[in-house]
């Protein structure tokens, strides 16, 4: 029996040899498969993860420029407000009406009380329009004090003006002081929007390429400044060159502002010159009054429109950024003359630097990529559509409620709207439109809340113009500088993707291009 057991297995060997082999590559396979599966479900879960994390941080981000620009607003305001008095005209023209009503009340007690019925109407209407404006207009208390203690103090002479100068003055005046700060408004959140979107996307993948070099197993992000990486500087994520860049938002609000007040101011001038205060001003007339001042500003065709440069307004000239530092506190004021821009070139030797001083090569680099991402169209674009928004919420909201006395379009049922109202026949004082604009400058400036800084928010566009932002040169920045490759000049910039309508697909195709990135870094 053993013989012949042993003549089956003789027989038989190469089939149990071959069901062995079967079985063990069936094992391994198996094995295999189950370490993909794995393996693909930690890869998902990282991913996961990051994605998760890089959307907070980009929402953080967002809400961070909307909080710093309500901080930054109140500064430019004031001085704004100081150039463009309003309300000094306005008690210029109080003192007129004072004198004028007391000369006429002693020559009603020296001469005959025959009526004249021309003169008199034209006071009326003065008195009626001056009235109106001070019953509608929005005049700071603090301002009002600070304004007639400084005048008691330095003793100044009564304004020499005739009454229509004055009213012209009011006039131009309230409606620049208004435009002004909307464009100052629309500017600096666009100019804000760019600056931490830039760190934020610098910050990130230093947090990234700290984390991959640290603990690889480890899928979440450490938001925490890890060691002294070389990491950090490679990405300009130091904490000096964060706040030099940060200051640049110094022109605008002391420098800038001047050059689109005095634009402006023209425009307004050359649109709402020839109109009288007594005249009778139709909602659309209005309307159409507005958008030829931002024609006149911002150009009238879309090329003139897209070729208009805003860079002056948001950052000096390179001979003038050592002042910008100085003027912010950043900097010391030279003993010398004025030295050699604190921001030349590489190449060029920067000598009022002590040697200790972080490099300001990450600097420049930031400063150059804002001052492209300015001149490029996108951003003309989306600066005409928070323009449009501020605007309209002045114009189709606030001036059609308080000056002409019509309801909110945004309370309003469709149907009334369509069957009922007429807004082409409401008509409205120049002066009580004035008493309204002059209002909504103080609301604009420092409302709480700022119902303009909301319509700027809803914007839908403008956050995708920040994922943008936050994705460009993404991929050469990581990959690049990771390997020791970032004094490279970056690839073209992938403006256009910006002039998409669709902010889905705007931050879903950047999405796109983080997660990329992520998974890139972590193979790596």
């Amino acid at each position: 029996m053993i013989n012949s057991t042993r003549k089956w297995l003789r027989r038989n060997r190469t089939n149990f040899a071959v069901g062995i082999g079967v079985l063990g590559a069936g094992y391994v396979a198996g094995q295999y498969v189950l370490s993909k599966i794995a393996e693909t479900r930690q890869r998902m879960n990282e991913d996961r993860v990051a994605k998760e994390n890089l959307r907070r941080r980009f929402q953080q981000n967002q809400e961070d420029c909307t909080i710093t620009v309500l901080a930054l607003l109140p500064t430019v305001t004031e001085n704004i407000l100081e150039a463009l008095p309003v309300e000094r005209i306005t008690q210029d023209l109080q003192q007129k009406k004072a004198e004028r009503l007391g000369r006429s009340a002693g020559a009603l007690d020296t001469s005959s009380a025959i009526p004249s019925s021309g003169p008199s109407s034209v006071t009326d209407d003065d008195g009626k329009s001056l009235a109106s404006f001070q019953s509608e207009s929005y005049v700071h208390a603090s301002q009002m004090a600070a304004s007639n203690s400084a005048s008691e103090e330095s003793g100044a002479p009564k304004s020499m003006k005739s009454k229509a100068q004055l009213w012209n003055d009011l006039k131009i005046s309230s409606i620049t002081r208004a435009f002004t700060l909307l464009y100052t408004l629309s500017l600096l959140t666009l100019f804000t929007r760019i600056q931490l979107n830039l760190l934020g996307r610098r910050n990130y993948l230093s947090s990234v390429v700290s984390m991959a070099s640290h603990s690889p197993q480890d899928p979440t992000i450490s938001l925490e400044n890890l060691d002294d990486d070389d990491v950090e500087p490679t990405y300009g994520s130091d904490f000096e060159t964060n706040r030099k860049f940060l200051t640049f938002s110094w022109w605008l609000l002391h420098r800038g502002w001047r050059d689109v007040m005095e634009k402006v101011e023209n425009a307004v001038k050359a649109v709402f010159g020839p109109l009288s205060p007594r005249e009778d001003i139709p909602l659309e007339k209005l309307s159409a009054l507005t958008l030829e001042v931002r024609r006149r500003v911002e150009g009238a065709t879309p090329e003139e429109r897209r070729s208009h440069q805003w860079l002056s307004y948001l950052l000096p000239p390179p001979d003038q950024e050592g002042l910008v530092l100085r003027g912010s506190g950043m900097l010391k004021s030279p003993s010398s003359s004025e030295p050699p821009s604190i921001l030349s070139p590489p190449a060029s030797p920067i000598s009022n630097l002590p040697p200790s001083a972080p490099s300001t090569a990450p600097l420049r680099r930031l400063l150059d990529e804002t001052s492209d991402l300015i001149d490029s169209p996108p951003f003309t674009q989306i600066l005409t559509l928070l323009l449009d928004s501020t605007f309209s919420h002045l114009t189709d909201h606030e001036i059609r409620t308080d000056a002409y006395r019509l309801p909110d379009p945004s309370n309003i049922p469709q149907i009334q709207e369509v069957a009922d109202l007429d807004t082409g026949m409401a008509k409205a004082k120049l002066a009580a439109i004035l008493a309204v604009v002059t209002r909504q400058a103080h609301a604009i400036g420092s409302g709480v809340p700022n119902k303009y800084a909301q319509a700027i928010e809803g914007v839908r566009e403008l956050e995708a113009f920040a994922a943008v932002i936050y994705s460009s040169h993404f991929e050469f920045e990581a990959l690049g500088d990771a390997r020791g490759e970032g004094t490279k000049e970056p690839p073209p910039r992938r403006d256009e993707a910006a002039e998409e309508k669709n902010e889905g697909g705007v931050v879903g195709a950047a999405t796109g291009i983080f997660e990329s990135v992520w998974g890139k870094i972590i193979g790596s």
